[in-house]
This record gives structure tokens, C-alpha cells and sequence, in this order.
């Protein structure tokens, strides 16, 4: 991948990050976390489905009424009505979705091919008739004949539209297929494309970066990686990926990110898994004796970028697998200096104590055990 070429993020956390099973964010966290997307230095910021007015389309005009940077963005249905909504929102780009698969055009809209080309077509008409941009959504794209898709794509250019996402609705593209997909559609047909991808089988975040490779300019992602099912592509994950796998310069405060974890947690009432990549509290804890080791000589054998980075912190746990030095330095956070000898012996008492309790050590149960050992010491 060319690394200056620009990277844009369209994060949908408020639309498909919401339709998580379960999940419902108030007004007031919508605009939150809008406001800390765009701070963070996002593209686009999907704000939700203006066809369903009520406070959904109440939070949808009142981001839109805080002026971000980032263009806001609404999902309608490829239906003149969900156009006509947007518009009322005050929003200046929509998304116009519509199945492009067999079986969805088929078994789900009981419709004809030919019924999706010439809806969707009147429907983007419509949209940039009223000085809209538009983002023509493919839904189901992944299970599409190619032949079929690059039909759609094509008439979505013709049409107006000024790109074309392509969702892998049921997240079942592995790297290699995405690839193929992204660049054929690239080479055939030219309309920018945004990449949607969904975690069904845990290929989100990789094959959001194969799509960029491929030649896609857009990316999308939820923050924590919400959505149905198994979620989307994680914001977080993209980033750090895009800056560290593959070198890539990106306009993003990375600084932002635990932040916006935390807020969009804490509103969808998801906790994060500890061993959550970028995010997850283990993630930058350590208990293993080699690990400690080594980060206590050089950060960077077993951090690949600092935890201040994202605003983070680095822990370390004491336990069955701890070694004299990840000891001594975790009682030098106590103020206290253990030489070798006395490390080693209250090292035999800790790693028998984590066998019975079946955990890390707690503060002052190592306090407690050294305390045993020193207490003989100070007598004598």
C-alpha cells in the first residue's frame, strides 16, 4: 500500500454499532460520542437511520447542529421517503442501501434484479438531485455473482453516485477473496469504494486492511468493534493496524482511542474483554517472569508501542509464572529494594499461594507474605 495515500474512516458505531442486539444509546451519549469521533479525526460519521424519526432522527439534527469536521452521514433505504428525511435532518452525504445478492434480492424483497437496478438508480437521481452526497450501499455484496456486481457498481456511478460500499454483510470473506473482489471492482469500474466489513469469523479487521491494499479509499468500522451478530471491523483495531502493520500515515489522534472505548462502553453497556486487542486491560498487563524481564530492560520487547500511546498504562501482575525480577521491581513500586535472596524466597511462597487461590497475587497479600519472611529477618 502506498503509505501517503489517505486512509478515510467512515465509522458507524451510531447506526450499526446501535443495532447490536440490546443496545440503545441515548441523545445525549449520541452527541458524546460524535463529538469525540470527529475530535479524533474521523472521516464520516454514519449518525443513525433518519427514517425512523423520533429521537432518532431528533439526535441525528442535533449532531448535525453541533458543526463537526467530519461529514455526517445518514442510512436510508434506496425509498425517496428516507431521502426526503435525511434531507430534513440537515445532513449532507446519505448512504442509499439495497440488496445485491440472489438470494436477498430473491427470498428477502421477493423483487427482481431488474426492480434493485432501476430502484436504486431513481433513488441516487433523487439524492444528488438535492445536492446530497452518496454513498450507494451494496448490501450482501459478498455473496453476489461478480458479474452481477460490477453491473450494480457501474450503474451506481452512472447514477451519480460518488462511491459504492461494499458490505460483506455476514462477514464471510477471507483476505485472499477480498482482494480479488475489491480489485476487480477497482479496475473494472473505478467508483470509489468503501469497505464494510463484518466479524463473523473473525476476518473484520484483516480484511479491512486487504481492502485498502486492494485499492479501497474508504473503511468502515464501529468503535469496540459493536454491530449485529459478531460485530464490525474495530476502529481501534484498523488504526493501530494501519499505523503498525502496514506503515501506513494516518490523520488520526490515536490518543482518542481508549477514550472513546471507554465512553461508547460504558453508553452500550458492553464491557470490553480484557484481552481485547488495542483496548483490552490485558493488553498491556504482564505476569509471565521472561516477559518482565524483558520489558524491564527494553519496553519494546514486549510492547509494541507504549501504552501512553492510547492512553494506557502498564501492569504487572504477580503470580504462578513470575520470576525474581518481575518481583523486585514490582516491590520497588511498594518503596521496597528485595535482594536476590529474600526475592527468591518469598518468589517460592507467592507461586504456592497462586496455585491455591488459581490467580495473580493481590498487593497486600504479597505485602502480607513479605512481611512473614522479613518479620524472622528483623528479630535476629
Amino acid at each position: 500500500m502506498d503509505n501517503k495515500k489517505v486512509i478515510k474512516i467512515v465509522d458507524t458505531t451510531l447506526r450499526d454499532g446501535e443495532q447490536t442486539a440490546g443496545v440503545v444509546f441515548s441523545n445525549d451519549e449520541k452527541r458524546k460520542i460524535a463529538h469525540l469521533l470527529d475530535a479524533a479525526g474521523v472521516y464520516q460519521i454514519e449518525a443513525g437511520v433518519p427514517a425512523m424519526k423520533g429521537d432518532e432522527k431528533q439526535a441525528i439534527k442535533d449532531i448535525v447542529a453541533d458543526s463537526h469536521k467530519a461529514s455526517i452521514l445518514g442510512w436510508c433505504r434506496a425509498v425517496a421517503g428516507d431521502v426526503e428525511d435525511a434531507i430534513d435532518c440537515g445532513l449532507d452525504a446519505v448512504c442509499v442501501s439495497i440488496p445485491v445478492s440472489r438470494v436477498h434480492i430473491e427470498k428477502k424483497l421477493k423483487k427482481t434484479r431488474a426492480w434493485v437496478y432501476e430502484t436504486v438508480k431513481r433513488t441516487i437521481n433523487f439524492a444528488k438531485s438535492h445536492g446530497l452526497y452518496v454513498s450507494c450501499n451494496a448490501e450482501d455484496a459478498s455473496r453476489a455473482k461478480m458479474e452481477d456486481l460490477i453491473i450494480f457498481t457501474r450503474l451506481a456511478k452512472d447514477s451519480g453516485a460518488d462511491r459504492l460500499r461494499f458490505c460483506d454483510t455476514l462477514g464471510i470473506l477471507g483476505p485472499t477473496q477480498t482482494k480479488q473482489r475489491i480489485r476487480t471492482l477497482v479496475e473494472e469500474v473505478g467508483l470509489p469504494i468503501e469497505f464494510h466489513a463484518h466479524n463473523d469469523f473473525g476476518m473484520a479487521t484483516a480484511n479491512s486492511l486487504v481492502a485498502l491494499e486492494a485499492g479501497a479509499e474508504f473503511i468502515s468500522t464501529t468503535v469496540n468493534g459493536l454491530g449485529e451478530r459478531a460485530g464490525n471491523a474495530a476502529l481501534e483495531e484498523v488504526v493501530m493496524a494501519l499505523k503498525y502493520i502496514m506503515n501506513q500515515e494516518i490523520a488520526f489522534d490515536i490518543s482518542k482511542l481508549k477514550g472513546l472505548s471507554e465512553l461508547v462502553s460504558q453508553a452500550s453497556g458492553r464491557e470490553i474483554p480484557v484481552s481485547k486487542p488495542i483496548v483490552g486491560k490485558n493488553i498491556f498487563t504482564h505476569e509471565a517472569g521472561i516477559q518482565v524481564d524483558g520489558l524491564v530492560k527494553e519496553s519494546g520487547t514486549y510492547e509494541l508501542f507504549h501504552p501512553s500511546e492510547i492512553g494506557g498504562e502498564r501492569q504487572i501482575l504477580i503470580g504462578k509464572h513470575s520470576g525474581k525480577n518481575a518481583l523486585q521491581t514490582k516491590f520497588r513500586e511498594f518503596g521496597v529494594d528485595l535482594n536476590k535472596q529474600l526475592a527468591g524466597k518469598i518468589l517460592t511462597k507467592v507461586r504456592k499461594k497462586a496455585v491455591e487461590v488459581k490467580r495473580s497475587l493481590f498487593d497486600k497479600e504479597l505485602m502480607y507474605i513479605y512481611y512473614s519472611e522479613t518479620k524472622g529477618l528483623n528479630k535476629g
